[in-house]
């Protein structure tokens, strides 16, 4: 029976090539310090649990990637398992929410009017539904290193799990230095005469002295940063259904006033793809969640529940707080036009907040637009560094980058990410926005590619688990979505690339000024809107040349290396029996939440 093949290889674990997953140590092999001092030097030591796979290396079917080594170097990782589901729950609800709701929301505004933004950040938010769902079912039976990109080489082909990995380690890379000068550009906002070359170094510092302290730090900091961003957007909800209904200073009814007029629209069709990309950089980050997995303490009990609150982060944060801002700001509002993306003035948050004359209470969100971007540079320091040391045990990266130490810091790779955040002392640049454009163009669509992979790793996956004789049921936690939620994820992926190249050679006519035009200035304008998929081929082709990878096969995927839980099935059964006896409410709250 595949039930009994599946247990039996689960239970012996300890020869290191089995399933299970030995606690990596951080501490017990450390040589006894004599002092404090001495104790924090030993820390930035090498772990001694540190392995890698040997770049070239010939594994037993001929093929010049090794994928079996790749696959048990993710599995025994030794980053630390410190994460608390208070810590996974607070980065699913908030972790990524920044400049792309509080301040790119306007910009999608004005190029696709109120419907256009409701409906593109509705359909973005049905696939995110799908595609974390699908990324919490693999991550909570298989909780490794690297979470989506080693997905990727493990169920569809190591050359596409390489691309995909270095994809989303620049995506981070550059969004970090990128969020660094928008913190800065935010303190604009009151006049400031401090240059902004200084923000940025307080800022970098703040961010590279908390991913110093590891994967606790982060996790601290993410939860309260996030808790402030939450406070923050049910405030601005309930005080935007009290303006709408007339309970501003004036006591004016606003109602459905600007979707009559100026109207719901703009742009037409076009309008709607331009602002399904706007709504895509806002959603970036949901993933970490699923790259969280593999310091989380106890995945299986945490995961789950963190998957499913992003369905009240999707439905409360952005399209409730998206409607109202539709409801007091006209897309034709001059001021959404910001001088760049971090411009707090163009914030159709702020702009509400002004129009209804409440005077401080502008820079109050303003202050909560800058902790957000900080808390979206400290993700991507996370995101950047756990990627590149992933891609480096698995002999997809230089092998130096692989080096953690015995708190569980991979210290080379957030060395290197410091390293890139410097780029944003380019604020005090006159190159600082051409600069900072093509830096942008880099990250554009690099999450659409992350999500769809997702979604295709999981349809693999699951016709890989039903090949192989396994049930439904020996899952420990389902994809509430299904294989049918991966399927539309991928597609709607798929489409919205289309949607990004139809704009990106016929842009949008911008409201004001003059439009594009000239083969120059229209070639410009789509390499800023496309560069993320020439740069994805260039690392796909020529490793599938070089590796000879091909696409795996379902039957001879590997299901088993990973998995914590050596009686996962017995768990698994004891758990539906708990349920069962469960009231009616309580059900009905454990499956939303």
């Amino acid at each position: 029976m595949a039930k009994e093949t599946f247990e039996t290889s689960t239970s012996s674990s300890g020869s290191g090539s089995a399933v299970g997953v030995v606690e990596p140590s951080y501490d017990e092999k450390a040589e006894e310090a004599s002092s404090t001092w001495q104790r924090a030097l030993d820390s930035f030591k090498r772990n001694p649990d540190f392995r890698i796979t040997q770049r070239g290396a010939v594994a037993a079917n001929g093929q010049v990637y090794d994928l079996e080594s790749a696959v048990q170097n993710t599995v025994h990782s030794p980053l630390a398992r410190r994460l608390k589901g208070r810590h996974l729950q607070m980065i699913a609800i908030g972790g990524s929410i920044g400049t792309g709701l509080f301040v790119g929301s306007g910009k999608a505004l004005q190029q696709g009017g109120p419907a256009s933004l409701l409906i593109a950040f509705t359909l973005i938010g049905m696939m995110l539904y799908c595609t974390v769902h699908a990324l919490g079912e693999m991550a909570v039976l298989l909780p490794v290193a690297g979470s989506f990109s080693a997905y990727s080489t493990r169920f569809l082909d190591p050359a596409w799990g390489f691309a995909m990995g270095w994809n989303y380690a620049l995506q981070w890379l550059v969004v970090f230095p990128l969020e660094v000068v928008s913190a800065a550009i935010t303190v604009d906002y009151w006049d400031s005469n401090i240059s902004p070359a200084a923000w940025v170094g307080i800022f970098l510092t703040a961010i590279i002295t908390i991913n110093l302290f590891g994967v606790k730090g982060y996790g601290e900091a993410e939860f309260i940063l996030s808790i402030i961003k939450v406070i923050a957007v049910v405030g601005f909800i309930i005080l935007g259904i009290t303006l709408d209904v007339g309970g501003g200073k004036n006591g004016e009814y606003i109602g459905g006033r600007h979707w009559q007029v100026p109207g719901a629209f703009n742009n037409g069709f076009k309008g709607l793809c331009s602002v399904l990309v706007t709504a895509a950089f806002a959603f970036a980050g949901t993933e970490l969640v699923g790259l969280a997995a593999a310091e989380t303490a106890n995945p299986r009990k945490s995961l789950p529940t963190a998957v499913k609150q992003v369905f009240w982060r999707i439905c409360l944060f952005y399209i409730v707080s998206l409607t109202l801002v539709g409801l007091l700001v006209p897309y034709t509002d001059r001021r959404l036009i910001g001088q760049s993306d971090s411009d707090a003035k163009a914030s159709p948050f702020v702009i509400a907040i002004n129009n209804a004359g409440i005077t401080g209470l502008d820079s109050v969100m303003n202050v909560v637009i800058m902790i957000s971007v900080l808390s979206v540079g400290n993700s991507a320091v996370y995101g950047s560094t756990r990627t590149l040391a992933a891609l480096a045990e698995q002999g997809q990266a230089p092998r130096f980058l692989a080096y953690i130490d015995r708190q569980g810091r991979p210290l080379i790779s957030i060395g290197v990410a410091s390293a890139l955040g410097l780029l944003a002392f380019l604020a005090a640049s006159p190159e600082e926005v051409d600069a900072f454009l093509w830096m942008q163009a880099l990250s554009g669509l690099s999450s659409i590619f992350t999500w769809g992979s997702i979604c295709l790793a999981h349809i693999r996956f699951r016709r890989a688990w039903r090949l192989q004789g396994y049930t439904l049921d020996q899952l420990a936690f389902r994809s509430q979505a299904g294989v049918l939620g991966s399927w539309f994820g991928f597609l709607f992926n798929c489409l919205v690339l289309v949607a990004q190249f139809w704009t990106g050679f016929a842009p949008v006519p911008p409201q004001y000024g003059p439009p594009i035009q000239g083969a120059r200035a229209l070639t410009k304008s789509f390499f800023q809107g496309y560069l993320a998929v020439p740069m994805v081929l260039v690392f796909y082709i020529p490793y599938k040349i070089y590796y000879r990878t091909s696409v795996l096969r379902c039957k001879n995927m590997d299901l088993k290396s990973g998995v914590r839980e050596l009686n996962l099935h017995e768990l698994v059964a004891e758990e539906e029996l708990e349920k069962a006896a469960w009231p009616k409410w309580k059900k009905a709250y454990k499956f939303m939440c």
